[in-house]
Order: C-alpha cells, then sequence, then structure tokens
C-alpha cells in the first residue's frame, strides 16, 4: 500500500480498478483516491507501470510513481492469461470503476472489455483514456502530452510570435485533458448511473478535453481576430496583463512578477500610484510596435525594484501583483503552506519525500 490512504471523503464507498500507466490515467485515479474511493492498481507482472523505472528514485522508488499513485493499493495480476483474465472479471462483480488507457480495443481483444465486463456487471462503468479518443482517424496512433497540444491548437498559441511554439513547463493535456477528463468522466457516469442504474462506457479523448481551454482564444479567433501567437489579449497582448523581470536581488537569480491588471480599474489604480498617467493607454496598443514599446516601458519600470518589494506593493495597493515562484518557492509561499498543497509524505521504503498536496477540500 501506498501513503496517506484516506479512510473517509466523498467517494468513499467507490472501488476502482485501476489498469492505467504512466501519468493521465494513473493520476486521475490518484485524485479519485484521495477523496475515499478505493483505487486497486493492477499491473501486469511482465509489464508494470513504466513510471517505476524513471528517475530519481529514493531507495529504488521511483518518486515519479509515487507521485501519481498515492492512496492505492497495488496488484499484480497477469490479466493476458485465462487464469489472471478469470481473476480480473471476478473482480469486476464488486467493482464500480475500470479506468484504462490502452489503444482502442485492446481490452476487448483479451476478452476483459466493457462489453463483456457489462454482462457481468451491468452496473460498471468503464473509463477509456486515450489521445484521441475511440473514433477517428487517429484513434489508433500513439502520441504524448505535446503531440495532442498541436493538435488541439493550444501549443500554436504559445509563446513568442517571432519564434517556435514554446513547449510548456508543464503536462497540459495529459494532466488537464486525461486526468481532469478522467476524473470528470467517472463522476457524470456515476451520477447517470444513479438515475438509470446501469453503467456505461466513457470515452476520454485528451486532445478533445484540452480543446475548451481554447474558449476564450477561439471566441476571438471565430469574431474575426487575428490568432497571433504571443499577442492575443489574454496571451501577451496586453502589456497590463503579462509577466516581468524584477531588480536582482543579490543572490544570481532572476526573478520574475506577474501583473494582473487586466481591468481597467486596477490598470488605472497602477497608472496613478507610479504617477505615469500616461500609461492609461498601454491598455490597447493599435499595432505590434506599440505593443512591444509599451513592454519595453513597463519592464524598465518593474526593474526598478525587486520581486519582493513589487508584491509588497501589490498587496498593500490590491494590484494583482504575485510571484513567478520556481520549484524552489514553493515550500516556502504562505498560501500554498496554508492550504496544505506542499506536503512531506512518509513511505516504508523510500522514505519522507516532499509531494504535491490534495486540491479539493470539502468543508462542512
Amino acid at each position: 500500500m501506498l501513503p496517506y490512504k484516506p479512510t473517509n471523503g466523498p467517494l468513499a464507498g467507490l472501488r476502482i480498478l485501476d489498469l492505467s500507466r504512466l501519468l493521465p490515467g494513473p493520476l486521475g485515479t490518484m485524485l479519485m483516491a484521495d477523496m475515499g474511493a478505493e483505487v486497486i492498481k493492477i499491473e501486469n507482472p511482465e509489464s508494470p507501470d513504466y513510471v517505476r523505472m524513471f528517475p530519481p528514485h529514493l531507495n529504488g522508488e521511483s518518486v515519479h510513481f509515487l507521485m501519481y499513485n498515492r492512496s492505492k493499493t497495488t496488484l499484480l495480476l497477469n490479466y493476458q492469461t485465462d487464469e489472471g483474465r478469470a481473476e480480473f472479471l471476478e473482480m469486476i462483480k464488486t467493482a464500480d470503476v475500470v479506468v484504462e488507457q490502452f489503444r482502442p480495443g485492446y481490452l476487448n481483444r483479451l476478452g476483459i472489455g466493457y462489453g463483456v465486463a457489462r454482462q457481468i456487471n451491468p452496473r460498471i462503468i468503464y473509463v477509456s483514456v486515450t489521445g484521441y479518443g475511440q473514433t477517428g482517424p487517429y484513434a489508433h496512433l500513439a502520441g504524448h502530452d505535446l503531440n495532442y497540444l498541436g493538435v488541439a491548437g493550444v501549443l500554436g498559441l504559445t509563446g513568442d510570435p517571432a519564434d517556435a511554439p514554446t513547449v510548456p513547463g508543464v503536462q497540459i493535456a495529459d494532466i488537464a485533458g486525461g486526468s481532469y477528463g478522467c476524473v470528470m468522466g467517472t463522476l457524470a457516469a456515476l451520477y447517470a448511473r444513479e438515475r438509470t442504474g446501469e453503467g456505461q462506457h466513457v470515452d476520454v479523448s485528451m486532445t478533445d478535453a484540452v480543446m475548451p481551454l481554447l474558449t476564450v482564444a477561439y471566441g476571438l479567433f471565430a469574431g474575426g481576430m487575428d490568432s497571433v501567437r504571443g499577442q492575443m489579449p489574454l496571451s501577451g497582448g496586453q502589456p497590463n496583463y503579462g509577466v516581468y523581470l524584477s531588480k536582482n536581488q543579490g543572490d544570481g537569480r532572476n526573478r520574475h512578477i506577474v501583473l494582473g491588471t487586466l481591468e481597467p480599474k486596477f490598470w488605472q489604480k497602477f497608472c496613478n500610484l507610479i504617477q505615469k498617467p500616461d500609461w492609461l493607454k498601454f491598455m490597447l496598443p493599435q499595432t505590434p510596435e506599440e505593443l512591444v514599446d509599451y513592454k519595453k516601458q513597463i519592464q524598465t519600470l518593474f526593474l526598478e525594484r525587486t520581486q519582493a518589494e513589487w508584491v509588497a506593493f501589490g498587496t498593500e495597493n490590491d494590484l494583482l501583483i504575485t510571484p513567478v515562484n520556481d520549484l524552489v518557492d514553493l515550500q516556502n509561499d504562505p498560501q500554498l503552506i496554508a492550504r496544505q498543497m506542499v506536503v512531506t509524505e512518509q513511505h516504508p521504503v523510500a522514505g519522507a519525500y516532499s509531494s504535491v498536496g490534495v486540491p479539493l477540500k470539502f468543508l462542512r
């Protein structure tokens, strides 16, 4: 058993069989395990979760595996054999949900797909997390996070217009598309089952699931605005809403701040406090040249104070100025500490390690 197994929560009593590997499915089932669900991670002993091999390791245990599989129990079961299939189908009788991440049709060929499982347990829910979904010309193609972001149009909007698209610092399609889509699909199917008494097969496409992230950008595009990377209003096109370098604090680190003064009332207050009334026009640059010039002037201003000084100024005046935290800063951020979002876990083999906390809190 992995550390931190909750004994209660809104999903207590739910039993999930987790056949998924790598990141999207395992993180999704971990989020549900953190909410109280019993999650049994089933690994084929001849082909276990590849993440176990990914460095770094603590006393032989992959940190990545620990990060994606907290709160679960693990069962070694070769479901490719007749005996293993029979045991898996026996478990279906008492399970609520099966989460899998294989290419479409793989579990059907093994004889443990949804069609077989529903004959044993009509209430069973299968959640299939794939890159492109169960249908369409891309359905059987392999892929990873960056592929899905590229197809969905998210990658093309990210970065500077003069350069190639920027590779995001986090796995957006895997997590926002796969993990969150897994949780959302599972909960929706469970709600439907409460009304109908029957389960269903949920098709989670990571490409489909990240496309709602385009809602604002695509709305602007559909309305006739040019979709130039780095120049749309909420992705670099407004100087009063962006990221700027602050004055060096003398420790060799470059620290940035977020200027989030999107609404006119905040930008007007900012301009008044820094005594730059002529900057009010910066909200709406009319040409790419103006955009560059306005950003350059603001950047010059932010180099006059350190990150800490600007953050204090923003907090004091309610100006939406916040730090750009590096990973090393997370454990010292008072908000993240208060919300227990960076925690220390204890593992019987790996020992103590730092981890991301449980994101959903349920208040009574």
